[in-house]
Formats: C-alpha cells, sequence, structure tokens
C-alpha cells in the first residue's frame, strides 16, 4: 500500500491499480530513456517512485511538482525490466492532484476542451492537412451528446 502524507491512502493503488512502484530496483532505465529527464533536472521517475515508496507522495501532489513534467510517451512502461509501470504511478499522483484541486490550472482548462470539442488543444491547418493526406474525413464540432457518453457527463 502506497502512503500519502503519513496516512496510507487507498487512492493511488485504486488509480494505478497495483503496488508496482515497491518492485522497483532502481536500475535507472526509467531514467536514462526518458525524455522529461533528458530536459529537466528535476523530473526523475526513480524518484518519484522512492518518495512514494516512502511514504512522502504528498510531496509530490501539487501544481509546481515534477510530475508534471512527463510526457506521457509510455519509454519507461516499456523499457523496464522488472515491468514496474512507473507511468501508472505519475498519472496516479496526478490524478490524486486533479480531484484535490491543486494541479495547475492548465489541466482544468486541457480537460474543459476535451469535455466540450472532444480535442485538447486547436486543431491546426497542418494537422487538417495531413488528415486529408492520409484519407481521413475532415473534422467537425464535437458531438456534445457522443462527448458525454464517452466521458460519463451526460
Amino acid at each position: 500500500m502506497y502512503r500519502i502524507g503519513g496516512s496510507t491512502s487507498e487512492e493511488i493503488d485504486a488509480i494505478a491499480g497495483s503496488e508496482l512502484a515497491r518492485l522497483c530496483y532502481s536500475c535507472g532505465i526509467c531514467v536514462g530513456d526518458c525524455p522529461a529527464a533528458r530536459f529537466s533536472e528535476d523530473f526523475n521517475p526513480r524518484q518519484i517512485f522512492l518518495k512514494v515508496c516512502l511514504g512522502l507522495g504528498e510531496e509530490l501532489v501539487g501544481a509546481d511538482t515534477p510530475i508534471w513534467k512527463c510526457t506521457t510517451c509510455y519509454t519507461c512502461y516499456e523499457r523496464c525490466p522488472a515491468g514496474v509501470k512507473p507511468l501508472d504511478v505519475i498519472i496516479a499522483l496526478r490524478n490524486l492532484s486533479y480531484s484535490r484541486g491543486t494541479s495547475p490550472d492548465s489541466v482544468a482548462s486541457i480537460r474543459e476542451g476535451v469535455l466540450k470539442r472532444g480535442i485538447a488543444g486547436a486543431l491546426t491547418r497542418r494537422a487538417m492537412d495531413l488528415r486529408n493526406k492520409m484519407g481521413l474525413p475532415p473534422t467537425g464540432p464535437a458531438d456534445e451528446r457522443e462527448l458525454g457518453q464517452l466521458t460519463g457527463n451526460e
């Protein structure tokens, strides 16, 4: 069971689905191949796991913490020899931060865009040209009823 802020937290277990971070034996593959760690001195997946396992996860739940620097590229997930699934733990921490209202303001803005338009950002002219080149249909306004069904916000 992960510990957050000195009290046992089932929140991260429920979101991440397991205690796989405890299996990390600090080989460093997750850090060595991580694009976020390459460009950010304070992002280190291995340190995130260690903090969670030591009951210091509360330090990672907030708007100005390194968990938001993860690019969610799945490189750590794919390369971990212990099958730790570090991205699941980072996403669990992000979800916990959002549910507590301590995530960066941009997270709420992106969420709102997905719920209203079905995409996180604006669809650029280049993206539309690529869709056309690949034979994909043009995009139109999102179907609010369909988005509501997908997100459970009917």
